[in-house]
């Protein structure tokens, strides 16, 4: 079932989401969570680094990472809705990089809901992650290429050109073991929605 209302200005929907199946999740654009969650204390919203093995190539990279945000404020289910590169379509080990730098960073992140929230929501939205090349490019031109205006509707299309969300799924398991047993940042290996 699919209710789609008007919120905030932001056009909410509840359907499955990539890695959700079952669950009845609030979808969200980006940046229009601020309804139902705000940071947790002490928490800044870390941002990924340039992943060292490509750091000679030097590529202008976007990505639009989605993720859940679970009722207990973690995070979780990434998966990559939306990619580019400054140099065209790429390999599963390109994008593999750069995923998992953006869900590293996006996996520290922790919510809590707003004082008037008495139950929140599962909720998937998108973060847009950028990784600065070697040529000078203008940020707001690099996330333009990225940019998801509806992220429901871009996960419909994206379901069925995307058959990657099971593997999101073992990806994120497998992530949250390592990281409880190593501490470490989780491995995960979304693959890119739109090929690149």
């Amino acid at each position: 079932m699919r209710i789609a209302t008007l919120m905030v200005g932001v056009v909410v929907a509840v359907v499955a989401a990539p890695g959700l199946a079952g669950e009845k999740v609030r979808i969200v654009n980006e940046g229009g969570i601020k309804d139902q969650w705000m940071l947790a204390e002490g928490v800044k919203l870390a941002a990924p680094g340039y992943p060292a093995a490509l750091v000679e190539r030097g590529d202008n990279v976007c990505i639009a990472l989605g993720y859940a945000i679970k009722p207990d404020g973690t995070t979780s289910d990434f998966s990559i809705v939306k990619s580019w590169s400054s140099s065209g379509r790429q390999s599963d080990q390109y994008w593999d990089a750069f995923a998992q730098a953006s869900a590293g960073a996006v996996s520290q992140w922790a919510f809590a809901p707003r004082p008037e929230v008495a139950e929140p929501q599962l909720t998937y939205t998108v973060a847009t992650m950028q990784f600065m090349g070697k040529q000078a490019m203008d940020g707001a031109e690099l996330r333009g290429h990225c940019r998801v205006d509806n992220l429901a509707a871009e996960l419909k299309r994206g379901k069925r050109n995307n058959p990657m969300n099971g593997q999101v799924r073992r990806d994120i398991e497998q992530a949250e073991r390592n990281r409880s047993a190593l501490g470490n940042t989780p491995p995960v290996r979304p693959r890119p929605a739109n090929g690149g």
